[in-house]
This record gives structure tokens, C-alpha cells and sequence, in this order.
């Protein structure tokens, strides 16, 4: 029995980054052996085994073959005949196709050493289009690497293209094509993993309710970069600088939905487009099963992002009810997270990346007012039941009426 690491473990130390996980591959063994040694099976389809110790993955050396469509489409074969070389072929790219011994001595029959120094995202062999998950994998790999210079090579970009074409994205399962979608959003650049998607034609596949924003003009004086699809690119890149949470950079990516079923007759404006949005975005949250603290930012954000813009023109009623409809005063972790993904929605355009948001301090300060209404004195004024919900919402209310007041006739 010969054990090596491979994967991303050998990757990412080649690359000189800090080793998160680390995958192992078993040859000339059984599972009835590793058993014996106190290893757990993770599934009975699958010949993985969790190390009775650590913890670790332990994959039994194995062959797969094409048997069905979509990620599970495939039969494994695992017996201690396989050789590395033959587990290693079936991996998605070359830079993931490379194992370290017990001595420290790199195996890399497929130029994955090559491929690092070249900064390359390369498919190890033509049986990469069999399983239409390596293409978010690989676009997540290319929002994770961008900033080391990698791209991806044009025959892989091709297969990609093939795979988007030939209709089998659409048999991945929901909860697949979410953890992706979750892993990549949170890469350094987000934004790639989107455009990547969209030049092979599997956003139209996953995501055609983003795709449909690409080509569609806004009004240059608010978005210089005139293109919606861009303008969302340039959000999530925002996300990214900023360190935002996955429930922003999602929120932010569905922010616009309602612009692409603007009629082009009425383009560059998109009259309402935020209400108009809302039935799209309800639909990719719950065909993608999104978790529900995002899928409620992302309509909350859809809904009243450009309330937010216009902020230093509400009136105190329409901030209260803003107020309300964020459930600010039971969670005020989701308005915060809402003022946030509305700042990057102002910084995600060509140029202005670093112009000056007071809307989010007006906002985070009107809140604090709002907030800080007291419900001990409308106690006291024997309030209670439904009138003492009413009496705090007047006095609230009226607390940002003075602060708005305050606000308009301050220097």
C-alpha cells in the first residue's frame, strides 16, 4: 500500500499558499483493508475513507467511467490494480492532477508544474467534458487565482463552450451548482467566476436571469460603464475589496434583475425596475435553494437599493417604513448588511469607485435614532397591546422627523 497527497494540498504549496486541507490517495489497497485499519467509509457509492485520527479524506486509487449525465453520472472502479497515473488522469486540471509522496517528491505525469509556472488552468485530458460541474469549478478556480496571474487555456475554454451547449448543466442538482456559486463569491475575484460563466454560456444555462443583463444600456451620467452586466461585475468586485459577507455579494449580484425585462423601447431607463425585479430574484433563490438569510437580503436589496441612493431626500415616513420593512429594531445585523451591499452597488461604476457614500451614514445615524426611542416611558403612560405598537411607531416617527429636521438645516 502506497499512500500520497495530491490535489489542492500539493497545489498550494507549490504556489506557496497556506494548505487549508489535505486530500489523500491510497494505491495498491481495499477497502476491506483500510477498514481493518480503523478507517471509516464516507458513503457506500464512493471509495472514500475518513483516517480514524485525523480526520483526513483517504481515496481509494480509482477509474471512473462515463455512465449516466450530469456530476453522478459516472461508475468507479477502486481496486489495488489502479495505478496513480490512472487516478490521476480523471482529475479536472492539471494543476490539480499532481501527488507528493512521504518524502516530499512531486509525481506530475501531466505538467502541472508546467501549467503553475505558466499560470495556466489546463483540463488534464478530453474526459473533463464529461462532467459539467468542472466548468463552475474551473471558473471558481480562475476567480480564486486571478490575482497570481492565472487564465484559463483556450482549448479548456472550448470544452467549457461544449459542455455549456450541450444541455447538461441543467441536470446538475441545486445544491451542487449553490456551493459553487457560495465558494466562488467569496474568492478574491467573484466577478470572474460570473464573466467566465458568461463567455462559455453556462451563465445562460445557471443563471439566464443575470446573463439577460449583459447588452442592456443604462443611463451614462449615473453608470458610466453603461452596460448592466458590467456595472454588476464591478459590484462584486467591490464586494470583494471591501471584504463583504456571502449575503452582500449575492444580494449584489441579483440587485438589478428587474433592468433586464425592461422594454428596449425604454432603454437607457429602467422605469420600477426594482419591483419588477423581485419575482426573478425570488425565482433563482429558490431554484438555486439559496439559504435564507441571503435569499431575504437579496430581495430586500432588489426592493429598496435605490432608497437607499436617494436617502438624504426621504421624507421621515418613507425612512420609517424602510426602517420596517428591513425589521431593523429585531435585526440589525441585516440592515447593516443591507446599507453595505447598497454602497457597493454605488461604488461598482467606471470610476467612481472611491467617490464619497454619505447615504450609508445618514442611514446608519437615522437608524441609531430610530433605535434609541425608549419604550419605558410609553409604559409608563399605561400603553400596552396593540396601542403601545402604534405609540412607539408615532414616537419614532416623530424622532425622525427632529432628526431629518436637524439633518436639512445643519451648515
Amino acid at each position: 500500500m502506497q499512500i500520497y497527497k495530491v490535489g489542492g494540498a500539493v497545489r498550494d504549496r507549490l504556489l506557496g499558499r497556506a494548505v487549508t486541507e489535505t486530500d489523500w490517495v491510497v494505491v495498491g489497497s481495499s477497502a476491506e483493508a483500510l477498514a481493518v485499519q480503523g478507517f471509516r467509509p464516507v458513503g457506500a457509492d464512493f471509495p472514500v475513507f475518513l483516517h480514524p485520527l485525523t480526520g483526513e479524506e483517504y481515496a481509494l486509487a480509482r477509474t471512473e467511467r462515463k455512465s449516466g449525465r450530469g456530476y453522478g453520472g459516472f461508475t468507479f472502479h477502486a481496486s489495488p490494480e489502479v495505478t496513480l497515473e490512472e487516478d490521476l488522469i480523471r482529475r479536472d486540471l492539471t494543476i490539480n492532477a499532481m501527488a507528493e509522496d512521504a518524502e516530499g517528491h512531486i509525481i506530475d505525469p501531466y505538467g502541472g508544474q508546467r501549467d503553475l509556472a505558466a499560470r495556466v488552468l489546463r483540463h488534464v485530458s478530453p474526459a473533463f467534458a464529461e462532467d459539467p460541474l468542472r466548468v463552475l469549478r474551473v471558473a471558481r478556480f480562475a476567480a480564486r487565482y486571478a490575482p497570481l496571474g492565472f487564465g484559463i487555456a483556450p482549448e479548456t475554454q472550448a470544452l467549457m463552450s461544449e459542455i455549456a451547449a450541450s444541455g447538461e448543466l441543467a441536470d446538475l442538482s441545486a445544491e451542487r451548482v449553490w456551493k459553487e456559486i457560495e465558494r466562488a463569491l467569496m474568492e478574491p475575484r467573484p466577478d470572474l467566476f460570473i464573466r467566465v460563466l458568461h463567455e462559455c454560456g453556462a451563465l445562460a444555462a445557471l443563471l439566464p436571469e443575470v446573463a439577460a443583463l449583459f447588452g442592456v444600456p443604462q443611463t451614462p451620467q449615473h453608470h458610466p460603464e453603461i452596460d448592466t452586466g458590467e456595472h454588476v461585475l464591478r459590484v462584486l468586485q467591490q464586494c470583494a475589496v471591501h471584504d463583504q459577507p456571502l449575503s452582500v455579494r449575492w444580494a449584489c449580484l441579483l440587485h438589478d434583475l428587474g433592468k433586464g425585462l425592461t422594454d428596449p423601447r425604454h432603454w437607457p431607463q429602467h422605469i420600477a425596475h426594482e419591483t419588477r425585479g423581485l419575482r426573478l430574484i425570488g425565482a433563482v433563490n429558490n431554484r438555486c435553494k439559496v439559504p435564507r438569510d441571503c435569499a431575504e437580503l437579496a430581495l430586500l436589496v432588489g426592493e429598496y437599493h435605490t432608497h437607499s441612493h436617494r436617502a438624504l431626500e426621504l421624507r421621515a415616513e418613507t425612512l420609517a417604513r424602510l426602517f420596517q420593512h428591513l425589521d431593523l429594531y429585531r435585526r440589525p445585523e441585516r440592515f447593516a448588511q443591507f446599507v453595505a451591499a447598497c454602497e457597493m452597488d454605488a461604488r461598482g461604476r467606471l470610476g467612481l469607485e472611491s467617490r464619497a457614500y454619505p447615504q450609508a451614514d445618514y442611514l446608519r445615524r437615522a437608524a441609531d435614532v430610530a433605535r434609541g426611542v425608549a419604550v419605558q416611558p410609553l409604559l409608563a403612560q399605561g400603553f400596552k397591546g396593540a396601542a403601545l405598537g402604534e405609540a412607539l411607531k408615532a414616537a419614532r416617527l416623530a424622532a425622525l422627523t427632529a432628526f431629518r429636521q436637524a439633518q436639512r438645516s445643519a451648515p
